[in-house]
């Protein structure tokens, strides 16, 4: 029996075909939509961010911006992947999973997609926040390994225990990361004035972003209770929009106009961090 597979495909799964791939995506409705979706509103995104970005000046929301314009096009670029079949690939589940022996189709490039993506997200939150650069660079590292983690977790087939020893170094990666946006963060924002949309923008990440986890958990790649890949797609998609798109919707919408909140913030720590003079 095969997962996301079409059984009357003969082939070992390393002999699998990028094509063979392809087919059996387009073949599952429910699959393909759920990438087809994300790269029309990816592209339809940067479309919008490039129009509400347009009379941005002042150097620190210019790099806010820009991060958040990168967050759909690394998207789009990577749900293309998927879709085509490039970033796609059938393994074997390994003995002591639900589905243990049985061949499953891995959506592999979703963890490039968020290794990718993610630390944009993080990088235009701690400008907004106008972190230090030491706490900015620690939370895009632990975000990138908690993405490089979870793809061994999904990868592995010599060891279900294994599978689950990587998520849960993904999980204490993770938990760096939300550390940094309720604590420290949280007070730089309050400093440079941006802690309204920051909080909001906060609570918008952190619960979505934990649902990625359970998601995992609960879906083909880990105790199977949800045996579709069409279903576990489109949930990891749906997290994709909301944590991405009306994301940075959202917070590009209010530095287009408070523009001069965000310049002063980044004005202040600089003149904070001045010596004083005798």
């Amino acid at each position: 029996m095969s997962i996301g597979w079409n059984p009357d495909v003969h082939v070992s799964p390393l002999q699998v075909t990028q094509s063979e791939v392809f087919s059996q995506i387009q073949g599952d409705v429910l699959l393909s939509s759920s990438l087809w979706a994300n790269i029309a509103l990816a592209g339809l995104s940067a479309l919008l961010f490039v129009y509400m970005g347009r009379n941005v000046e002042s150097p620190r929301a210019k790099l806010i911006w820009a991060a958040t314009l990168m967050i759909p096009l690394v998207s789009i670029s990577s749900y293309t992947g998927l879709v085509s079949g490039l970033t796609v690939g059938v393994i074997t589940m390994p003995a002591g999973h639900p589905l243990g022996g049985q061949e499953v189709l891995s959506q592999w490039g979703r963890y490039l997609t968020w290794a990718l993506s993610t630390p944009m997200i993080l990088l235009a939150l701690g400008l907004l926040a106008d972190v230090d650069r030491g706490s900015l660079f620690t939370v895009i590292a632990a975000d990138i390994g908690m993405c490089v983690t979870g793809l061994a977790a999904a990868l592995v087939t010599s060891s279900y225990p294994l599978r689950w020893a990587f998520y849960l170094i993904s999980c204490a990666f993770f938990a760096v990361v939300l550390y940094a946006l309720l604590t420290e963060w949280a007070d730089a924002a309050t400093a440079a004035g941006t802690d309204e949309i920051f909080a909001t923008l906060r609570v918008l990440t952190v619960v979505l972003w934990l649902g990625y986890p359970i998601v995992w958990a609960l879906g083909v790649e880990g105790l199977a209770v949800v045996q579709s890949v069409g279903l576990t797609s489109w949930a990891y998609s749906a997290l994709d929009i909301l944590a991405k798109y009306v994301f940075a919707f959202l917070l590009l919408r209010w530095v287009a106009a408070n523009e001069s909140t965000v310049a002063a913030g980044g004005a202040d720590r600089t003149r904070t961090a001045a010596p004083a003079d005798d």
